[in-house]
């Protein structure tokens, strides 16, 4: 990352601190802070704030990291709910080196919110850019109170916890520990798909997420693409929209959810669909065709889904369609209706 220019006033501070959130990597500790209380949303509404649900301790079973397809992504095993003081944790600090300055850090969630205990990614910067234009990078640390033992001058300090984040300038005196207390009101969202009282297994179903209701203008770049049932995604607290696709047809599913601080919300989007597969016969129950061309279309012709091969299977939206087969230079086709949660076969007749 550069920045022009040598000061280092207000103006760059917040350079700076966007250019840090934009290219802070994900830290897959973060995920073990939040219980697994379920709050479901139906779409398209803003719901009510959850109930109050307390940190979990500082310890995960069976974690793993989720594929790389969002900025800050992992499953969450269930855990134990033991709520932490909400005072910040004590930090002892040793003595320091003759001609050192010292550095405590921390943070939690808000003012007189709980500390963060873990999942956070600290790293300071000198002031003044390089030769090259670049604010190198001094020292990084992952734990949830380090005390940095570093020469006296001024530094800039940014923490990153999932997509939230913080900055600030530090001045420190030789002899002398600073104490710095971030506060980063960030919470957690985590996802699944349904039909009816059907979950949707993963891999059938993606989510992504934008800042803002889905009714308000925004920029519409989403902050976090391709998110997978029971990916966990940290966030900075507020309202945001999930854009919910089932399958790769035209079951999208548009919800907003609010996010608080040191809470986790669990969302649940219902989709009202089902699985055709589609098959050209010579005889109803018959052996499908193979090098099939299809077209499914929509009762004003508009294109839905096109595939080829014997059997294809399409995930639809409930409604009404029409579906056209070509094989050997010859074209069939039907009209068919998709019923929510009724999964099942739509033959075409070649007579």
């Amino acid at each position: 990352m550069r920045l022009a220019g040598t000061s280092f006033g207000r103006r760059g501070l917040f350079v700076f601190a966007i250019g840090l959130w934009l290219f802070t990597p994900p830290d897959p500790a973060a995920a073990q802070f939040f219980d697994g209380q379920s709050v479901l949303r139906p779409p398209g509404e803003v719901p009510v704030p959850p109930p109050a649900t307390s940190l979990a301790p500082p310890s995960i079973r069976g974690d793993r990291i989720a594929p790389p397809t969002g900025p800050m992504l992992q499953s969450l095993p269930p855990a134990v709910v033991n709520p932490p003081p909400a005072q910040t944790p004590a930090q002892t600090t040793p003595a320091l080196p003759a001609g050192q300055a010292g550095l405590a850090l921390n943070a939690r969630f808000g003012r007189d919110m709980p500390a963060v205990t873990g999942g956070l990614v600290w790293r300071v910067y000198g002031t003044k850019p390089d030769q090259t234009g670049a604010f190198r990078l001094l020292k990084e640390d992952k734990g949830a109170t380090p005390v940095l033992n570093l020469p006296p001058g001024g530094y800039v300090i940014h923490v990153g916890f999932g997509l939230a984040s913080a900055t600030r300038a530090v001045q420190l005196r030789a002899g002398e520990t600073v104490r710095e207390v971030f506060e980063l009101p960030a919470g957690g969202l985590r996802i699944e798909g349904r039909v009816g009282d059907a979950r949707i297994p993963p891999g059938q179903i993606s989510f992504d997420i934008f800042k803002g209701s889905q009714f308000e203008p925004s920029d519409r770049r989403p902050i976090a693409q391709s998110v997978m049932t029971g990916d966990l995604v940290l966030m900075p607290e507020g309202i945001y929209h999930i854009v919910s696709n089932y399958g790769e047809a035209n079951s999208v599913v548009r919800s907003d959810i609010r996010v608080q601080a040191a809470k986790l919300t669990d969302a649940t989007v219902t989709h009202r669909a089902a699985i055709i597969t589609l098959k050209l016969v010579n005889e109803k129950g018959g052996e499908a065709i193979a090098d099939t061309q299809w077209s499914v279309l929509s009762p004003a012709g508009d294109v839905i889904k096109e595939s080829i091969g014997a059997f294809p299977r399409v995930i639809l939206a409930e409604g009404d369609y029409r579906v056209i087969a070509r094989n050997n230079n010859k074209t069939y086709e039907r009209e068919f209706k998709v019923i929510t949660g009724v999964d099942g076969d739509v033959e075409v007749l070649t007579h």
